[in-house]
């Protein structure tokens, strides 16, 4: 575990920077440099509030060290003893020594913010000296021989690797044997035992102890720092967020203050708002005689900061003024740690505190009434995928069932779903699509990808700034934490309430609203539309340039979408409203027919059914532009599959069955094997369908022309744009735009409904030739989805369930280029697109229906290239109205 010194040729001296920084020279400013931590830690010395005395080893030194697989640069280590001489002279303490010892924490701090994810140290210095020293100093032996063994068993498991339930398990039996119930209960000789049982135990776990030495002490926990970087908890929480994995963490080193150190001590942390409502109120937890790992690890159920008023009051009136102090600094609710040691209180750190989207938005417009921030800034400040949370349903207020037992209501929403007791079963669980809920003692970093795969998180303990909780939260799913009554069984899988025993695999239903627990699966109803989430929306709609429109296909789903802020419906998919039960019978026989009399028979059936479809639409987004696509899937899809189908006559003809039925499989067999193709994506659907059959084609535009004709006779305003899909030459959509023109004027000859006609854009080629495309068309919508397959070359449906995570994972995607568009590739050809087709119609309206209309670094690309709108499903409409806000805020000169 010990790092190396870089002496090959490719080492690099930086003699040009420096890679560790006394608190004392940062700024918040310097972030990037110095992490979320150091640089929060540093601004706060720099406005007077009180603060441990320390140093920062900067992320470029992780970076660096990384990329030089684990070997230091040269000149690190000199500079961490520097700037630890440094301390010792400004403290009148030094490391590990008998008298007046030094002890220091050693805490990880990456850019952004990673609640849990990355590992602390304290009380590194500690030894058979020190503790000694300290013991004298304090006069409190139990304090000092307290802070020992914490080491011991945090720098064993973090630096060493020691699994943590091997120390775990000794306190829990020692704890037995006494007969007693919490950690403050054990006696100094309690504490003494357990400092050298958990030496035993590191030396049967790592085969050669624990060093001795503080300061190899500190050299390895800088690395295993470093290190822990990288571990997989710290990629998972990355790629669930988006976090590049080129920052690095920084290493803060600073001097112990001591929450532990009797009654007159305390520890805790607080937010300047209520992270899971937004409300300007009083929220946060401490814990007496305690160290900070206690209150986030669950350990112990913290005490309301409230409380604190009664047992600590000089502290908690100063606590309450710095809270004030730092928000109105920051302009932005904060997350603070802080320790009151015997009696004096110093602040560990501020950061931007994680909330919930409804909590964003209020706090968000809380801030600009109050004259903090302007709307720019506070739209900047909202992460457009957190407006998800808002649109998840949560329980039905009339369930009028009893709850099972009740915990802190840490993280809102409500989730159903299967228990399960540990993080592999719910990811595993969880990522084939079922719907589970993670059932722990406590969650732990380790258990991340577990809680990126379940509905919610129920903890036995813990509190509202738990692990469990802040992860959650952040997540924008449900947790109810510290529920005490639950009694946990993992080797039996069961856990217990009273008279009643869930077994892994029972669904129960979580309220993180209310804390809630119920057995069973209750009803949940839709969100509500809060005014905070519409005020939020209406100033991205007053600074964004890009129209956002939905993807919608049913006339309940457009008034959804509307009611999301859509400002039309940009892709229509009319084959989906094929698929229904009792459409589907007549839409195989329109594909059976022999002859096109049957074929436009089946057609008529269909008409009626279409039109009713449209009417719902137009009714739904009148005054709105609607954009229809003529149906695109290849006709053998409306079809039995070709092996079920073949598997079907075989079980007939074993069988020994004559007559009608054996001869109408047989027939519509043959039909599926004649329809059937080896590549039916780039087969014959979309424009060469209509093409081959525009008997269907002009059924669908007569639809549409009758729809628009009803709804407008109502006094409603229809605005229909019909897409024609799959156009990779100009004449093909010249042809079918004169089967549509043709069809609309028979149907509407005073001309008086307006429509126009366009095009999907989902082949290379139709982006390579959008000149020639665009003589024929009076709008373009980019079809990324099909565009990305045909010009990456990947099967969506292939490679997302095979090679695709594989390459994300490993960094030869930064990202699923389904999800994300492929901004050199696909995104240049939509780019090349809109150039060459507004070359030939400089008034071409340009859009993107393809997911990708949803996703906010998409939305940036798109934003650029100067399109004309996006579209996306109705849920992701208010994340798109926000991100296209956002990049018009950060490029206004477009």
């Amino acid at each position: 575990m010990t790092a190396q010194v870089r002496t090959d040729e490719r080492s690099t001296t930086h003699e040009d920077h420096r890679l560790v920084y006394d608190l004392s020279e940062g700024t918040a400013a310097m972030r990037p440099l110095l992490g979320g931590k150091g640089a929060g830690v540093a601004e706060m010395i720099r406005i007077g509030v009180p603060v441990p005395d320390g140093f920062t080893v900067t992320t470029e030194a992780c970076v660096v060290t990384m990329e030089a697989g684990g070997t230091w640069p040269e000149q690190l280590w000199d500079e961490i003893l520097a700037h630890l001489d440094a301390l010792e002279q400004r403290t009148g303490r030094r490391l590990g020594a008998a008298e007046r010892p030094l002890l220091v924490s050693v805490r990880s701090g990456a850019v952004m913010s990673m609640p849990g994810m990355m590992d602390t140290i304290l009380n590194l210095g500690i030894s058979d000296e020190s503790v000694v020293g300290l013991a004298e100093e304090s006069g409190n032996p139990r304090f000092a021989w307290d802070c020992y063994r914490r080491f011991l068993q945090m720098y064993g498991e973090v630096v060493e690797g020691v699994p943590g339930h091997a120390f775990e398990d000794e306190i829990s039996a020692l704890k037995s044997r006494r007969g007693i119930e919490l950690d403050t209960d054990l006696t100094v000789s309690d504490l003494q035992e357990l400092v050298e049982t958990f030496r035993t135990v590191a030396l049967r776990h790592t085969g050669q102890g624990l060093p001795t030495d503080p300061r190899e002490q500190l050299r390895r926990s800088v690395q295993a720092v470093f290190s822990s970087w990288d571990t997989p908890r710290a990629r998972v929480y990355r790629r669930a967020h988006d976090i590049s994995d080129d920052l690095g963490t920084a290493v803060n080193v600073m001097q112990m203050v001591f929450g532990n150190r009797g009654d007159g001590s305390a520890t805790g942390v607080c937010f300047t708002r209520n992270p899971s409502t937004g409300a300007k109120e009083l929220y946060g937890e401490f814990l007496v005689n305690a160290q900070g790992e206690d209150v986030v690890a669950g350990i112990r159920t913290p005490l309301p900061l409230a409380e604190m008023e009664h047992v600590l009051p000089d502290a908690y009136r100063e606590l309450l003024d710095t809270m004030h102090r730092l928000e109105q600094h920051y302009g932005d609710m904060q997350d603070i740690e802080f320790t009151v040691d015997d009696g004096t209180l110093y602040l560990l750190q501020t950061r931007t505190g994680k909330r919930t989207a409804a909590a964003a938005l209020k706090v968000a417009r809380d801030l600009v009434a109050e004259d903090v921030i302007d709307t720019a800034t506070a739209l900047r400040r909202i992460e457009p995928a957190q407006l998800d949370q808002l649109l998840h349903p949560g329980l039905d207020p009339e369930h009028g069932q009893e709850p099972l037992t009740r915990g802190l209501n840490a993280s809102p929403g409500a989730g159903v779903g299967a228990v399960v007791f540990d993080a592999d079963t719910a990811a595993e669980r969880g990522e084939a699509g079922e719907s589970v809920v993670l059932v722990r003692w406590e969650t732990t970093p380790d258990d991340i990808h577990g809680v990126i795969a379940a509905q919610g998180v129920l903890t036995a303990h813990g509190g509202m700034t738990s692990h469990a909780a802040v992860v959650a939260r952040g997540m924008g799913k449900p947790c109810v934490a510290g529920a005490g009554d639950l009694q946990i069984d993992v080797e039996a899988r069961t856990l217990t309430v009273g008279d009643t025993v869930l077994a892994e695999g029972d669904t129960v239903t979580i309220d993180g609203t209310t804390g809630e627990v119920y057995a069973g699966a209750l009803t949940l109803v839709p969100p509500q539309i809060t005014d905070d989430f519409s005020a939020v929306l209406a100033w991205a709609d007053d600074a964004r340039r890009l129209g956002v429109r939905a993807n919608a296909d049913t006339g309940p789903d457009a008034a959804k979408a509307r009611e999301l802020g859509a400002e039309g419906i940009g892709l229509c998919r009319t084959e989906h409203m094929f698929m229904a039960a009792e459409r589907l019978p007549v839409v195989q026989s329109m594909i059976l027919a022999e002859t096109p009399e049957d074929r436009g028979h089946a057609l008529e059936r269909l008409l009626p059914m279409q039109q009713a479809d449209f009417e719902e639409i137009f009714t739904a987004m009148s005054g709105l532009p609607v954009t229809i696509r003529l149906i695109d899937p290849p006709l053998h899809e409306f079809l039995p599959d070709l092996v079920e189908q073949s598997v079907h006559v075989q079980r007939l003809e074993d069988a020994g069955t004559t007559g009608p039925e054996l001869d109408d499989a047989r027939e519509l067999l043959a039909h599926v094997k004649r329809l059937s193709e080896m590549n039916p994506m780039l087969g014959t659907r979309g424009v060469r369908l209509a093409l081959l059959y525009p008997e269907i084609a002009r059924m669908q535009v007569r639809a549409v022309a009758r729809a628009a004709l009803a709804v407008r006779e109502r006094g409603l305003d229809p605005h229909v744009e019909i897409m024609v899909p799959l156009v990779g030459f100009d004449e093909e959509l010249r042809r079918m735009r004169e089967v549509v023109e043709t069809t609309w004027a028979e149907e509407v000859p005073d001309g008086g409904v307006p429509h126009t006609v366009g095009t999907m854009i989902e082949l290379p080629r139709a982006a390579l030739v959008a000149d020639a495309i665009a003589e024929h068309a009076d709008f373009f919508s980019f079809g990324t989805n099909d565009l990305t397959q045909t010009t990456v070359g990947i099967s969506r449906d292939d490679a997302e369930g095979s090679f695709l995570g594989a390459y994300v994972d490993a960094g030869i995607l930064a990202a699923n280029p389904f999800a994300s568009i492929d901004a050199d590739g696909v995104g240049e050809l939509v780019r090349i697109g809109v150039r060459k087709g507004r070359s030939t119609e400089p008034g071409l309206k340009t859009g993107v229906c393809g997911e990708h209309g949803g996703d906010p670094a998409s939305i940036a690309l798109f934003d650029e290239i100067g399109l004309d709108y996006v579209s996306c499903s109705p849920y992701r409409v208010p994340i798109a109205r926000l991100a296209a806000a956002q990049v018009a805020l950060d490029h206004p000169a477009r």
